[in-house]
């Protein structure tokens, strides 16, 4: 049995948001939480917010235990990415691009 949880659209660059994604993949639910408390990057905060939203569902909507739950995968995905221009010398014009991403959390039941 399995729980998920997803976030789409976080204004936050794909690569940036991995190197967060991979501390806490394959670990005890608790110990991820206490990683993401601590971890000083932009993203750690809203994949704490997710990470707590699929222990929730597995515990409410699946009947799972808290203590046995682990992260069995975490996907971060590309979203759409947003075009803006800055104005440069001599009349030019640069396009910024503002990425964004989509996380995917399951979480399952492992023993021991």
């Amino acid at each position: 049995m399995e729980a998920k949880a997803k976030l789409t659209m976080l204004r936050s660059t794909p690569q940036k948001t991995r190197l967060v994604a991979d501390l806490i993949r394959g670990k005890k639910v608790n110990e991820a939480e206490s990683i993401l408390t601590f971890t000083p990057r932009r993203a750690a905060k809203p994949i704490l917010k997710l990470l707590q939203s699929a222990k929730a569902n597995a515990v409410n909507n699946h009947d799972m235990f808290e203590d046995t739950l682990v992260v069995s995968k975490i996907m971060v995905d590309e979203g759409p990415v947003l075009k803006r221009f800055l104005p440069r010398a001599r009349g030019r014009a640069d396009m910024m691009r503002k990425r964004t991403s989509h996380i995917t959390i399951i979480l399952e039941e492992r023993n021991g």
